[in-house]
This record gives C-alpha cells, sequence and structure tokens, in this order.
C-alpha cells in the first residue's frame, strides 16, 4: 500500500509539473486551503472535529488566547484576569470590540455565552469544555466573573480556547442553526460565505481589535474546500489551485518537497505514543504484575532506533507520561535506555529467564506495533499481537482483557498534564496502575491554583509511574504541511493552524 501511494504521488508531481499554475493565491490576495474531513456544523459548540477548531480561531475570540510559542495565557477580549479564589475567575474587559456584525461585545454577552454553553440542557458537544462551569455574572459593563463547580486550574486552557464568546443578540434571536449557517464572531476573520461540509470563505475583519496577540491579519480572503481524496488535494495543491494542505505521508511528502514546487515543514503534535500494562492484575496474574518486568520491557524497546526509522521528524522520544511543554510535565523522570542486556537480567531476575508470551494490541500504525515486538522477541517475551480499530480496543482495555497495549493520546491539544496523566491514572476506566499514592497527587496538582503546588505534585506522579513503570511514554508525535513557496505559514505543536498569521511572502 504504501509503494502503492508513493507511486500516485511521483505521477502526480510528474502531471502538475505539465500543468500550468493556475489560480495563484498570492495574485489575489486568496489563500486557498484544502483539507479531507467535512464540517457539517461550523458553530463551536456543535462539532468535535479538529478542523472546527480551525474554524472556531479563525472566527470567534475567546477571554484568553495561549500564545503557542510561548504557552503563555494572554489577554484577548479580556484585558486582564485573576483567580479571586480556587473557585472564581474574575475578568476586566477591553472596551471598543465589536462583532463582525457592528454589535458591540461586552459583559452581556460574556455572561450570556458563558450561562447557555453550561447548561447541558443546550446540548453542547464536547461537555469537557464546559462542564466545569457552574456560572458567571456581570460586575459591570465590561467585567465579569466565572464561577467553577470546583477547583480547575486547567480552566484557563479551556478560557484561552474552547469557550469562545459569542453576541447574545444575535444568537438568543438565531440560535444554533442560524450560527451554523450564518456565523457571527469578533475574531480576525468573517466569514461571508458557507456552503456547509464543502466550502467555506473568509475576509478579513477590518474592525478586528488592535494589540490582539493573535496579530494583526494578513491576507485579505482565505478560501477553504474540503477535498476527501489526498492525492486530489496534492494535484491541486501542485497545479497552484490550492495553496495549502496537511497530514501529508512521509513518503508523498518526501516527494513534493523534492519538486520543488511546495513547501514542506513538519512539526511535533502533542500527541505521543505509550505502551501501557496491566500492573494491578485486572487481567489476572500476568507477569506484568512485576515491576521488574514492566522495566525490563521498557528496556528492551530501541525508543530512538523506531522514532529514526518509522516515525521521523520532529518526532522525539519523551520519558513521561504527558507531552514536554504541558503544564506540570517534566523530563526529571526514571529513563530508561534500550538495553537489552537489562532487560534480560530483569526477566531472569524476575523468575522469567527464558521469556514468556503476553497478548500486545494496538490500534495504529502496525509497522511501529510490529517493530516493538521484534525488540521484544529479542529478549524472549513473545507477542501475540492482536491489531484492532480504536474504539473495540478501548472498549477492551475498559473491559480488563488487556494486559499490554501500544496507545497514543493527543490531550485535545489542551497544555496541562490533567489533560493525559489525570486522566489515565486517577482511577477511571483507563487506568491499568490503580495505585493511590499516584492518584492522590494528581488530585492535589488537578484541585490548586498554586502553579508550585501543581508542579510538585505532578512531579512525585510522575515520578512513580516512571519508576513503577506503568507507562513505556513511546515518542511525540508529527503532522506535515504542504504550502505554496509564496506563503509564510508556521506550524504550531498544538496541531491547530493558524491562518490569522499567515502571509505572502
Amino acid at each position: 500500500m504504501r509503494k502503492l501511494l508513493a507511486a500516485s504521488a511521483l505521477s502526480l508531481v510528474a502531471l502538475a509539473s505539465a500543468t500550468p499554475a493556475a489560480f495563484a493565491g498570492k495574485a489575489d490576495d486568496t489563500l486557498n486551503i484544502v483539507w479531507e474531513r467535512e464540517l457539517e456544523n461550523v458553530d463551536s459548540y456543535f462539532n468535535t472535529a479538529r478542523e472546527g477548531i480551525i474554524v472556531s480561531r479563525m472566527t470567534w475570540d475567546a477571554l484568553l488566547y495561549r500564545d503557542p510559542a510561548t504557552m503563555a495565557y494572554k489577554p484577548l477580549i479580556a484585558k486582564s484576569y485573576k483567580w479571586i479564589d480556587d473557585t472564581t475567575l474574575e475578568f476586566e474587559l477591553n472596551e471598543g470590540l465589536t462583532f463582525h456584525d457592528g454589535e458591540e461585545l461586552d459583559a452581556d454577552d460574556v455572561v450570556f455565552t458563558y450561562n447557555w454553553v453550561s447548561n447541558p440542557d443546550n446540548g453542547v458537544k464536547t461537555q469537557r469544555n464546559v462542564n466545569w462551569i457552574k456560572s458567571a455574572k456581570k460586575l459591570g459593563k465590561y467585567k465579569v466573573q466565572v464561577m467553577l463547580k470546583a477547583p480547575f486550574p486547567a480552566a484557563l486552557e479551556f478560557v484561552a480556547g474552547s469557550v469562545s464568546i459569542y453576541p447574545k443578540d444575535y444568537y438568543e434571536k438565531v440560535g444554533p442553526k442560524g450560527m451554523a449557517l450564518k456565523p457571527v464572531g469578533s475574531g480576525p476573520y468573517k466569514i461571508t460565505e458557507l456552503e456547509p461540509g464543502r466550502k467555506i470563505v473568509w475576509e478579513k475583519f477590518d474592525g478586528y481589535m488592535q494589540g490582539s496577540p493573535k496579530g494583526t491579519p494578513a491576507i485579505g480572503k482565505i478560501v477553504q474546500r474540503t477535498i476527501p481524496e489526498r492525492n486530489t488535494q496534492i494535484a491541486e495543491l501542485l497545479s497552484g489551485r490550492a495553496d495549502w494542505m496537511w497530514r501529508v505521508p512521509a513518503d508523498q511528502a518526501d516527494r513534493l518537497s523534492s519538486s520543488g514546487r511546495v513547501q514542506i515543514v513538519n512539526e511535533q503534535t502533542f500527541r505521543i505514543g505509550y505502551i501501557t500494562m496491566d500492573a494491578a492484575g485486572t487481567t489476572g496474574d500476568t507477569p506484568l504484575k512485576d515491576v521488574r518486568v514492566r522495566q525490563a520491557i521498557s528496556h528492551a524497546i530501541d525508543r530512538e532506533g523506531i522514532v529514526k526509522a518509522l516515525v521521523r521528524g520532529k518526532s522525539a522520544v519523551v520519558d513521561a507520561a504527558c507531552f514536554p511543554s504541558q503544564v506540570g510535565c517534566t523530563a526529571a523522570v526514571q529513563k530508561y535506555a534500550y538495553d537489552p542486556a537489562k532487560a534480560k537480567a530483569l526477566l531472569a531476575e524476575a523468575g522469567y529467564p527464558d521469556g514468556f508470551s503476553i497478548d500486545f494490541y494496538a490500534y495504529r500504525n502496525r509497522d511501529y506495533a510490529e517493530a516493538m515486538a521484534g525488540f521484544l522477541g529479542q529478549v524472549g517475551i513473545k507477542t501475540n499481537f492482536n491489531y484492532l480499530k480504536y474504539a473495540a480496543l478501548r472498549d477492551k482495555i475498559r473491559g480488563k482483557q488487556v494486559p499490554m497495549a501500544f496507545m497514543t493520546w493527543g490531550s485535545y491539544s489542551i497544555n496541562d498534564v490533567s489533560a493525559i496523566t489525570s486522566h489515565f491514572f486517577t482511577h477511571g476506566k483507563d487506568d491499568l496502575a490503580l495505585d493511590p499514592k499516584v492518584k492522590e497527587n494528581l488530585v492535589i496538582g488537578d484541585t490548586t491554583v498554586d502553579l508550585a503546588v501543581r508542579k510538585e505534585a505532578y512531579g512525585k506522579a510522575l515520578n512513580m509511574i516512571s519508576e513503577n513503570a506503568y507507562w513505556l511514554p513511546l515518542w511525540s508525535y508529527n503532522t506535515n504541511y504542504a504550502f505554496s513557496n509564496d506563503v509564510n505559514f508556521t506550524p504550531t505543536s498544538d496541531e491547530i493552524p493558524r491562518f490569522f498569521t499567515a502571509s505572502w511572502k
């Protein structure tokens, strides 16, 4: 299959080289972007796709903005914020902001939005984005308080991303259906044309706020088209009918780069791979209950070699159960260098000098999984390999039927340890360690706004996870972006393309 895709990409390069460039974006100040997924609803509260996040950040603004380079929270609609206590946030708003329809943006819009999305009866699709909100109240025309249901310091991540502020008067009038057909926001671009699931046209919003941390949009018009076939996307890009695409497989990216007609830029993402092991014995009395066996597995796999040979790009080995930039993540944990001799010694010490057999599952990147199984085989661990679809494997893990699996997690692009480590190690459905001390420290980190306390607690939890080899963290993932030589575009590790920062060369 890989050879077939590579040949297809090569033939498209040849085809495009014989086709004159057309519809060049720079000439008419129009950036043409293509992606494959249909986005049926552009209302940011009623879709779950990553493409929906892209649309949201283009069209709407939130109270705060997380700088993707520094990961710092910066004022956006709000000009300042502070924690009043562990469950109350207070915001002073910028004055003079307007929505795309000319309506002023003030405290009424913020309070309406927070109270509307936090009401479960209104059916916001991704409840984790809003279910931490208790209510919001107006303190003045440009001052609001947001009350949380419980201490939740990661709330700032959602304030700075997922909770876009909607115009009260317009949304009360048209509702979700009207917003899905004729969106109105306050972001750097306004939607001027929409064919649901097929096409979106944005134009630069001339009334956008001065001094926004998002910057001042440079490109006049952005046109998005949905093209399900990747090879068709490549043909559009090479012929000049498109200026940008993403998620290009490595072999196709190499050939596109060699054409000289487009730029290929690679960036790592928040997604990391890991091997989860049933340390608690929920699947039965397996060798994985012995910490020495789990440590042997951790030493047996050449993670660096797999990254260099297969994962490639800007991916890097990770040692802690989190993405390095996430608040509370630390690299100061026990590390497991590739050492097959040490792995064999640990197995012998645990009573398995000749190794053992174990069921090993995966749902993606079969070649990565097979490489890991090969390394395990070299130290005597025979894997009975099972390759399933994600939903089926997730359900088997939660049904306590999987002793060991190669999995991945993207943290929903949330830059906080609570979005990954706390999800898997606080005795929830995906926790195969069930360590009460790990849970205790994660809960401390999850429920205080004191950053020093959070970091200390998360550090303790991450060290216990590593020392006990409950997981073997593997590597970060990466994405290839392909775009016109005329375009300045910078991808970010949270895998949210920000076209409002793009410009022409």
